[in-house]
């Protein structure tokens, strides 16, 4: 194939453009994989925030209907709670942080991006998790740990640099857990939420909580990213297709427009084989201003020069 100009121009440019396609891909690739990650860490950034007010609003009215004093909002002296590895603990504030923050730390959970969503203060203690962190006790220290994590003081470094951050938005990555083993004893729902984020990347977000003035604590959102990666599969996939079908368009196009730009070629080198052979009578007529043109009215002036050159020699011979 590669003894036709056609062929080879043909290969020739498509591997050009196979070559840019393949850059083109991995950078928009690269760079759409960035926004919807972007997208789902500024919704986390908005939710953290919004919790976080949310948070202060019902501690300052607790305040202010005398249902909680400041100082017991601010309180540190936790009371430890037997019984429990790691410890779990009772604040002066955490009873009423059950029946008035719960339901709307779950609200969050609608977002099905959205693993957790919490206020911790400024020790880490976490008085109220969501309700699918607050499954009735098994017994189970294991099954317990991942099952019912509520009013504990969290000790790991991505909670105590969350409970302590004064920043909006403060984000830190995290793995929620290595492995999904031996989650037998615990709900279907949690199960399944384990199993799905086992070994993947999520994203911890965390605002501040002012309560008059001062800072209490964090809203902390622990955004998910597996439907964002199974959302950037199947846009790599989609911008992969669409320059493949570009690529097989583009190999047939340029085929076809090189093998009609080359067609005039091809009658002149058949015309100049008949040059060669001694039929120099016919005409030759290319309608083409370009190089093929050109060379059609050189081997046309060559026919001519032949022909009177042959002319000559007949008259010669016949003299």
């Amino acid at each position: 194939m590669f003894k036709k100009i056609s062929s080879k121009v043909t290969i020739y440019v498509n591997l050009i453009l196979l070559v840019i396609m393949i850059l083109g891909t991995f950078f928009i690739c690269r760079n759409q994989s960035q926004v919807l990650e972007n997208q789902v860490l500024e919704r986390a950034r908005v939710e953290s925030i919004l919790g976080a007010k949310m948070t202060g609003m019902i501690l300052e009215e607790a305040i202010d209907n005398g249902i909680l004093s400041s100082t017991a909002v601010f309180d540190t002296n936790y009371e430890e709670i037997p019984g429990f590895n790691p410890p779990k603990y009772h604040s002066k504030y955490d009873f009423y942080l059950d029946k008035a923050l719960l339901e709307i730390e779950d609200e969050f959970l609608k977002d099905s991006s959205v693993i957790a969503a919490t206020a911790i203060d400024r020790s880490a203690y976490l008085p109220t998790h969501n309700t699918r962190f607050q499954n009735p006790l098994t017994w189970d220290e294991k099954t317990d740990q991942l099952g019912n994590r509520t009013k504990q003081i969290l000790t790991n470094e991505a909670g105590k640099k969350a409970a302590l951050n004064t920043k909006e938005g403060f984000t830190q990555k995290f793995i929620l857990l290595r492995e999904a083993n031996n989650l037998g004893g615990l709900p279907e729902e949690l199960q399944k939420l384990y199993q799905r984020e086992a070994g993947q990347d999520a994203w911890d977000v965390a605002s501040p909580i002012m309560v008059k003035g001062k800072h209490w604590g964090n809203f902390r959102v622990a955004m998910s990213m597996v439907k964002t990666n199974e959302q950037k599969n199947i846009l790599q996939l989609h911008i992969i297709s669409t320059m493949l079908v570009i690529l097989i368009v583009s190999f047939i196009a340029v085929r076809l427009i090189v093998n009609k730009s080359l067609s005039p070629l091809n009658e002149l080198t058949e015309r100049a084989s008949e040059l060669a052979d001694g039929d120099v009578d016919e005409p030759i007529k290319v309608d083409s201003k370009d190089e093929i043109g050109h060379l059609a009215d050189v081997l046309e002036r060559l026919r001519i020069s032949i022909k009177i050159a042959m002319d000559k020699l007949r008259k010669s011979s016949g003299a």
